[in-house]
């Protein structure tokens, strides 16, 4: 994956919240914010990837629902063995 420099501007709290989880995990700041954004961002992926599926193939909202669940566990599964390696 192509890593790039970017700024932004963050509360100071949360900033601090970072740095030190970052210290007690033994890794740099970067990479706390970068799996905090991965946490956040990839049920969201997960949830257009369902509603896109469910609107092409008219499921019903159960079966949606059990499509969600099935999509994010697999998401989570395949993030545990990337961040495994």
């Amino acid at each position: 994956m192509q890593r790039r420099e970017v700024s932004v501007e963050l509360d100071e709290e949360l900033l601090a919240a970072a740095r030190a989880e970052a210290e007690r995990q033994g890794r740099s700041e970067a990479e706390v914010i970068e799996l905090a954004l991965r946490k956040y961002l990839v049920p969201l992926e997960v949830l257009d990837r369902v509603w896109a599926r469910t609107a092409r193939e008219n499921i019903d909202p159960d079966e949606a629902m059990a499509l969600a669940y099935e999509e994010l566990k697999a998401a989570r599964a395949e993030r545990r063995a990337k961040n495994a390696s």
